[in-house]
């Protein structure tokens, strides 16, 4: 809800406001694939093969679909797949930062022969594009020297001279300002990246050869490598709450409204997650599933990644490239246990593996497993009107789905004399809270045995896809074809087709996405969302709790001040930055444990959110 919450926020006040979400520019390809390739050789183990295809093929978040193997000279892509065949990783990190520092000088070379021509501009701004690539190692390294080149580039684009137009406005180029501004840039690329040897490095970062020889510690912000997403997806999921179907409301249940910020929380991870703003929510997005999150090197394709990869947490990492598909969380209270494989047998203890092992974050308190864990028992299925109570078909299900429903129930040789409904139980939400090993999954080396996997529940399936533990089948149809295949099933292309009609009507859902329409706005869900996690400080305050205030406050009032920075009314501006600052107050009043204050600071919170309540509601 990150994204909501940012873009609605700034909606408060009845005013001409709105907000740009941020997201990343493309970049150039041979600057994809350096940090593509830096990223994923930082990995254990290193996907080399991922790596080559970076520079074979076009790398994901390349502004233009080209090779980057194709930019480069022939000289430099023979290094480039020396160091791939070699799989060494410092011959890679010489040969590719080479290449693109060598890319860098020859554009500004190019700008330099067609000053004053149109192709001046272009060169330029090929080079700055190819530069970003270590950018943030040099701002990381040496803000004086990030300044200092920052200022060439603007220096250079603005000596470049122009044409005009029509003969109009045609202004000469500043051959002196142009070649002093270049010389700043290339002096400190041909330093700190063309030097004659590369020191050995640990962890490969577009850091300047000159820190790393001195032995000072450059510490990089946590980032994502180029073509990543981990936005919420654009048709957001329809969440169904267990008490809002039975009337309550969630500002009456602190700890369920608690564990709801938690969920949307980046606080309760370690670093790196924490540092690149994931959360619970990233991934199960309002109780469902992300289709649309994607890392490069560590999702095969969108919706789901390798969770015990190095990259969030070394000491989990199994050493393997395991991408696993990102499972719906609906009805997980009915879905026990827990995990594709089913290792964790309560919500509890799946809760507190996903934070603690999988994410790196600290210890998390009784307190707050308790209000996650009461939120998650939250989540119900989609309503189905095709199914009843004990999973049979109704009415309102096609002739189709009921001859498939007979399939379904069928006992065949090739499953063992069972049937499909023997594992996913109709009256159990179509699971049977076991594991099995269908021949899905390859053994991890050879010899080694194949993870079984639990029986996932078919309920609301169709708002799921891709299928399968690693999102290898794309279709429900695919799925039947493939148990049909390895099972032996012998069923023809009219049951095939019966048998799909029948997953996808136990499958369905009412309403499966969130509308906005008249008064239910995206600035209203967000809006009540967020006053819903602030409610919870009615319950934090009188029990003095500045742990869980903390991590509260670290969530949501940064988002209310991110909000009023890019909002496009000045005016509107201070109003939200003290919105935001009221509410920091409460947490700098608490942590000092001034509760007097942190009381005083709530109350002026309630009174303005009252205001804007009954202005905008």
């Amino acid at each position: 809800m990150k994204h909501l919450i940012a873009s609605a926020l700034i909606g408060l006040l009845p005013l001409s406001v709105g907000a740009t979400a941020i997201e990343e520019a493309p970049w150039a390809p041979r600057a994809a694939a350096y940090r593509l390739s830096l990223f994923m050789a930082n990995l254990t183990p290193v996907p080399w093969e991922k790596i080559e295809n970076n520079w074979t093929a076009p790398a994901p978040g390349s502004a233009v679909a080209v090779e980057a193997l194709s930019r480069v000279s022939d000289s430099d892509a023979q290094n480039i797949r020396a160091a791939l065949a070699a799989e060494d990783r410092q011959a890679l990190f010489a040969a590719i930062t080479t290449a693109l520092a060598k890319g860098i000088l020859q554009h500004l070379e190019a700008a330099e022969a067609t000053l004053g021509q149109p192709e001046a501009a272009f060169e330029v701004a090929q080079s700055a594009a190819l530069y970003r690539a270590f950018e943030d190692g040099i701002l990381a390294a040496d803000k004086q020297a990030a300044h200092d080149l920052g200022r060439a580039w603007l220096v250079l684009n603005s000596s470049l001279g122009s044409t005009g137009i029509l003969n109009n406005g045609a202004q000469d180029p500043n051959v002196a300002r142009f070649a002093e501004a270049q010389k700043v840039i290339v002096e400190y690329i041909e330093t700190n990246y063309l030097p004659s040897v590369f020191v050995e490095r640990g962890k490969l970062t577009p850091a300047p050869e000159s820190a790393v020889r001195s032995g000072t510690p450059v510490v990089l912000p946590a980032t994502l490598p180029p073509g990543s997403n981990i936005a919420d997806q654009r048709e957001l999921p329809r969440l169904v709450l267990q008490f809002e179907e039975a009337g309550e409301d969630e500002a009456n249940l602190p700890l369920v409204a608690y564990g709801d910020m938690l969920f949307d929380s980046p606080e309760i991870f370690g670093s790196p997650a924490r540092d690149l703003g994931i959360a619970c929510s990233t991934c199960h997005n309002r109780s469902d599933v992300n289709r649309d999150f994607f890392i490069p090197g560590l999702s095969s394709h969108a919706g789901g990644m390798d969770v015990d990869s190095s990259f969030f947490n070394p000491m989990f990492n199994d050493r393997e490239d395991d991408h696993l598909d990102t499972p719906s969380m609906r009805g997980i209270r009915f879905t026990a246990p827990y995990g594709r494989d089913g290792r964790e047998p309560s919500l509890r203890s799946f809760v507190r593996n996903v934070i603690v092992t999988e994410f790196a974050g600290a210890e998390p308190t009784p307190f707050q497993l308790d209000a996650m864990v009461a939120y998650l028992r939250a989540f119900d299925f989609l309503p189905n009107p095709q199914i009843d109570e004990a999973g049979r078909l109704t009415d309102k299900a096609s002739e189709a789905a009921k001859r498939g429903e007979v399939l379904f129930n069928t006992e065949f040789a090739g499953l063992g004399d069972r049937s499909c409904a023997s594992c996913h139980t109709p009256d159990r939400f179509f699971r049977d809270g076991q594991t099995y090993d269908i021949g899905s999954a390859e053994p991890p080396f050879p010899g080694g045995t194949a993870t079984p996997f639990e029986t996932p529940t078919l309920r609301n399936v169709n708002f799921t896809a891709p299928y399968m533990h690693d999102g290898s089948l794309a279709t429900l149809a695919g799925v039947v074809d493939w148990f049909n295949d390895t099972k032996d099933l012998g069923l023809d292309a009219e049951q095939r087709a019966d048998l799909t009609a029948y997953l996808r009507a136990v499958g369905d859902g009412e309403e499966p996405y969130q509308r906005f329409e008249g008064r239910d706005s995206v600035f209203r869900l967000s809006w009540e969302e967020l006053t819903t996690f602030a409610s919870t400080l009615d319950t934090l305050i009188p029990m003095r709790d500045a742990e869980n205030i903390a991590v509260l406050i670290d969530t949501v009032a940064p988002d209310l001040a991110a909000d009023a920075s890019v909002m496009i009314n000045q005016n509107a501006k201070p109003e939200i930055y003290r919105f935001a600052a009221i509410l920091q107050a409460v947490g700098d009043a608490s942590a000092a444990g001034d509760w007097a204050e942190a009381s005083l600071q709530w109350d002026a919170f309630k009174t303005m959110q009252a205001e804007i309540d009954e202005r905008m509601f």
